[in-house]
């Protein structure tokens, strides 16, 4: 859809070949089995939607999605500590369902009379030559094959892209792939909160990959309806389950019992959904030296990365906007690689980030980290315990995340000095909440407490 709204002023008309049917407003969507996992848009993805489709995070939040100060709205606990909630904040996180936030941007686009959608259709082959593309070929649901000629295809397909395939079809070999998967899975699970959830803040325990036991992590994110949204991400030899009865005693495996104890008093909305799908798997489509003008490969058909950190959408909507730049010149000649080449400068940050993490799971296979990554590593572990009583090292961290600079600014000279000096305030020793929210918890507890239940960890 991104992609569509990126073309739509400089092209006659756009039509989207989806294979399954669209919900109308924010349902569940077929094929796209993430929709169960937790979702936030970082600062970068905010501003690349709000360039494409002006007005639509507003639609968001008026349709009940949560804006959250980053780090103010934050209760982190890092492999170094647990992240001070800053009371200046440089960035904002949206969370809301996925299912919300596509419907929010499909009513965008689809109002549009410029752009269509051929619904129960696949893509299944392209058509054209090595030199140029002219089209694809695609399958309704009864079986009938067709032409669709285009001056322009779009690969939007996500994960399951045939691209490549078709690609060495046409006779455009020598593609490299880089994969590196931590085999982490994810289970989820929607929850009614029971607390009023505007201003509530979002909750994450974080995996640490020195730990002598397989990763595990999770999050909680609150989202529309007054509701918690939860996924807890585990690596093999200790992955979650599809077992409801099993949820929150895996959430109480984390490296703090805090999602677990907030859960016991929430109540259960949905199944568990597992997902297995977090390979970080990209293409590097740029540096063919041979590519068909007419084609142009965006988003996870390019590079997905593991959703555990949160960036595939927002880069995904930088990629979007990198292709609007650059159509705004025209369909001349040898755009389709200038647009490739800035697709890939677009997903480089979220690559580093997700593959720099992962290397250093023991059960990761694809990569093993080399002298370099663990120096690297090193440092920026140190540069995290600092960020816990720093905010100038909170600030150049969080600046990075947000997809508002690159890792590259992380070895600046200032960074670099406040790495070396360390935190600037002593560690907290548990996680950190305002008083109206010790309140809220407090309200929890005293019944629970009653009962013989599990209570929430001491707040700062």
């Amino acid at each position: 859809m991104l992609a569509a709204a990126a073309v739509r002023e400089y092209v006659g008309t756009v039509e989207i070949v989806e294979a399954h049917e669209l919900p109308d407003g924010p349902g569940p969507r077929t094929g796209v089995p993430q929709a169960a996992h937790i979702h936030f848009l970082q600062t970068g993805g905010v501003a690349a939607i709000e360039t494409l489709l002006p007005g639509s995070v507003g639609r968001l939040l008026a349709a009940g999605a949560h804006r959250i100060p980053v780090t103010g709205g934050m209760v982190i606990c890092s492999p170094e500590g647990w992240y001070r909630r800053w009371r200046r904040s440089t960035h904002h996180l949206i969370t809301a369902s996925r299912d919300l936030t596509d419907s929010v941007v499909r009513a965008r686009v689809l109002a549009d009379p410029r752009v269509r959608v051929r619904t129960r259709t696949r893509a299944v082959g392209l058509l054209g030559s090595r030199h140029r593309v002219t089209g694809i070929r695609v399958r309704g649901a009864d079986g009938t094959e067709a032409e669709l000629r285009a001056d322009l295809v779009i690969d939007a397909s996500g994960r399951g892209s045939r691209t490549p395939r078709w690609l060495a079809g046409l006779g455009v070999t020598g593609l490299a792939e880089d994969r590196v998967d931590s085999g982490l899975v994810y289970a989820s699970r929607v929850y009614r909160a029971p607390v009023p959830t505007r201003g509530w803040p979002v909750i994450g325990i974080q995996a640490d990959p020195r730990l002598p036991r397989p990763g595990n992590a999770g999050g909680l994110l609150p989202i529309e309806g007054d509701r918690w949204h939860v996924s807890l991400m585990g690596a093999p030899g200790g992955e979650p389950t599809a077992d409801p009865d099993a949820f929150e005693p895996f959430a109480r495996t984390l490296r703090h019992p805090l999602i677990a104890d907030l859960i016991a008093h929430a109540t259960p909305l949905t199944d568990v959904s597992v997902t297995r799908s977090t390979a970080n798997r990209r293409y590097a489509y740029e540096r063919l030296p041979c590519w068909p003008e007419g084609l142009v490969v965006l988003g996870d058909a390019v590079a997905a990365v593991n959703p555990l950190y949160g960036q595939g959408v927002s880069a995904a909507a930088q990629s979007a906007v990198a292709l609007r730049d650059l159509v705004a010149g025209g369909l001349v000649p040898g755009l389709a690689r200038r647009v490739q080449r800035a697709v890939a400068r677009s997903v480089d940050t979220a690559w580093t980030l997700s593959v720099g993490q992962d290397i250093h799971f023991p059960t990761t296979t694809g990569r093993r980290p080399s002298p370099a990554d663990r120096l690297l590593h090193r440092y920026v572990s140190r540069l995290s315990r600092t960020a816990t009583g720093s905010f100038h090292a909170a600030t150049a961290l969080t600046d990075v995340l947000a997809l508002r600079a690159t890792p590259l600014s992380l070895v600046r000279p200032s960074v670099l000095l406040s790495a070396l000096a360390g935190p600037l305030r002593p560690q907290l020793d548990g996680p950190q909440f305002t008083a109206a929210e010790r309140a809220l918890l407090a309200a929890l507890e005293r019944p629970a407490a009653a009962a013989g239940q599990p209570v929430t960890g001491g707040a700062g």
